[in-house]
């Protein structure tokens, strides 16, 4: 318990640490928000609109009463009111974000399915010709961009073969179907290249523990081998895998926006890029503020699984 306690701690105050990070860097941009926002078409606005926009945004308060007013609303759930269309970015970023993180789940998924079992196979068979073709397969996914591997997945499944729609998004409650089907070629996109991150990371895991004294023990012993691939290997090799996947699951959250656009898809990443061409800096400063604090979520829910797969890490 005292170390899951430190942990949310430690995450508490990362939390706070970035909300103040974001507070300084919106407000450090050159220049007064408001005339930037009303000097998008070249007008020249006048200073009464200037003001109404600044008393909008808050600017109009000094820096530190401004910070106390942030911490104030984001405390109760308040991101503040767009200045594209005055709608709450709360409720915007809720409608967004179920996407994206659907979007990553079936990324991971994928990644998960593909990359384990095929490193420790890779690992097993140290040389042979698996582990060749595996390497050759994954080194040749960590080379292709994914805003390439979403094209030619569209060229294919969508325009040759039309098996699947060529993008978009359909709510899952509307069309079950189509909503999976759309949410397929996506996944996959994001998915094959960390699958091959997966799968190296696994196979050199898998590879170091096989040399530890404990397996050597085990075999000594005549445990089956199949209980020592499981018990013994994978259990500790899983530890830099799941540490790598939580990495790049975190920064997917804001980074799928290339497979957003290929596909049209209307996730969170997409949202951020069209704020910032927008200049609805309340938009903005909502959508990172989101994705840093599930960042920081996640990493924690990767320590409680380090806890689960090594429990000496609880006392560390």
């Amino acid at each position: 318990m005292p170390w899951i306690l430190k942990r949310v701690g430690t995450a508490i105050l990362l939390i706070w640490v970035v909300i103040t990070i974001v507070f300084l860097a919106i407000r450090m941009v050159p220049g007064d928000p408001a005339e930037l926002l009303l000097t998008q078409g070249g007008i020249s606005p006048d200073p009464a609109t200037v003001a109404m926009v600044r008393e909008q945004l808050g600017l109009d308060v000094p820096f530190w009463q401004q910070y106390v007013q942030n911490l104030g609303h984001l405390a109760t759930g308040y991101l503040g009111i767009s200045l594209r269309d005055e709608a709450p970015v709360a409720d915007e970023i809720l409608i967004r974000l179920p996407r994206t993180l659907e979007l990553i789940g079936a990324a991971a998924v994928i990644s998960i399915l593909i990359g384990i079992p095929a490193g420790v196979a890779a690992a097993l068979r140290r040389g042979g010709l698996f582990d060749r073709l595996a390497s050759a397969v994954s080194g040749l996914a960590l080379s292709v961009p994914v805003f390439v591997i979403g094209t030619v997945l569209v060229l294919v499944f969508a325009q040759w073969l039309r098996l699947v729609p060529a993008g978009g998004y359909v709510p899952l409650a509307t069309d079950p179907v189509r909503h999976f089907t759309l949410l397929m070629m996506p996944a996959v996109s994001i998915g094959v290249g960390l699958a091959a991150i997966v799968m190296r990371m696994t196979r050199a895991s898998v590879l170091d523990v096989m040399l530890k004294d404990y397996v050597r023990t085990a075999k000594a012993k005549g445990v089956a081998p199949r209980r020592i691939v499981v018990r013994h290997i994978l259990r500790n090799a899983l530890i830099p895998v799941v540490t790598v996947l939580g990495l790049h699951l975190g920064s997917l959250l804001g980074g799928t926006v290339l497979v957003e656009f290929v596909f049209n898809y209307p996730g969170l990443s997409g949202l951020l890029v069209d704020s910032v061409n927008a200049r609805d800096y309340p938009m903005v400063e909502g959508v990172i503020l989101v994705i840093s604090v599930l960042f920081v979520a996640l990493n924690l829910v990767m320590d409680l699984i380090y806890a689960a797969l090594d429990p000496r890490v609880r006392n560390s």
